[in-house]
């Protein structure tokens, strides 16, 4: 009696034995599938919270498209004739996107302000890589200035082509290649010219487009049609939009002079620009290239 009690007693224990473990793996099971749910919702709700920070990136960023061409165009002004405007818009475009992904909205700076700095630093050190002239060309530019400054000392005159070319052991024709390189990358005068032809006028080159007679007239007449469109705004409007484009100054520091916040200036220049654009419109005038 006592072996069959102690067997059934066995035979609990065994049986209950089983039943935790079963408990435990079924719990184990069911907090993983909970961890995996939980886990896939927080991916979900980060790659919602991603398309929709790339979305009001990607907004911006078309918004303030015409703040990069501007100021790619006036570092474009202060640049030798060969640098593309393009690349520097394409550069600006590039500050554009990091300005957009790294701005902070809770610093209580106005967008177009914090990017401003940005484009613009974007912009310089494309130039930078880009290097108007090659180490090689600038080399090259060294050797000819102290082959000339040698043979002067020399020959107590202006050295010719030939006999600078002899001092640097080349031929003629390559010597005037080089001077040709030279040129284009702005290391030495265009109207330059060696000794013998010292009697002729200087050679002539294409102006640049800024400086020619239509643009030249179409360029007033745009000033001309925006002076009118100012006309229209009221004083304040017409401060702010003088200011940041004429003196390009931040919002920030217009705000100090008009004693009132960066936002509030923000806000005018905005309205000005909206303001202006009904003007021009009205005239018929939709963009710049009515000029």
């Amino acid at each position: 009696m006592k072996t069959k009690t102690a067997q059934t007693n066995q035979a609990i224990k065994i049986q209950t034995s089983r039943i935790k473990t079963i408990k435990i793996q079924t719990s184990k099971v069911q907090t993983s599938k909970i961890q995996t749910c939980k886990t896939h919702a927080t991916k979900i709700q980060a790659a919602k919270l991603q398309a929709a920070k790339t979305a009001r990136r990607d907004r911006i960023v078309l918004e303030h498209l015409p703040l990069v061409k501007a100021i790619a165009i006036r570092v474009h002004e202060n640049l030798p004739v060969h640098v593309d405007l393009d690349d520097l818009v394409h550069a600006g475009v590039l500050g554009l996107f990091d300005a957009a992904g790294k701005f902070n909205p809770d610093k209580q700076v106005a967008f177009s302000s914090y990017a401003k700095h940005r484009i613009k630093g974007a912009i310089l050190d494309s130039l930078r890589q880009l290097d108007w002239a090659s180490r090689d060309l600038r080399r090259r530019h060294k050797q000819v200035e102290a082959a000339t400054r040698e043979l002067a000392a020399t020959l107590q005159r202006t050295p010719t082509e030939s006999e600078v070319a002899q001092k640097l052991g080349i031929e003629v024709d390559r010597w005037r290649q080089m001077m040709v390189d030279l040129r284009s990358v702005g290391l030495i005068s265009a109207s330059s010219r060696t000794a013998e032809h010292d009697d002729l006028p200087a050679p002539d080159f294409p102006s640049k487009p800024e400086t020619q007679p239509d643009h030249m007239c179409s360029h007033e007449q745009m000033r001309s049609v925006l002076g009118v469109a100012m006309k229209t705004l009221p004083e304040r409007y017409q401060k702010v939009v003088f200011l940041y484009y004429t003196n390009e100054m931040t919002m920030k520091e217009i705000g100090g002079i008009l004693g009132i916040n960066e936002s509030r200036v923000s806000q005018i220049h905005k309205s000005a620009l909206e303001k202006m654009q009904v003007v021009l419109q009205a005239n018929g005038i939709d963009s710049v290239r009515a000029f």
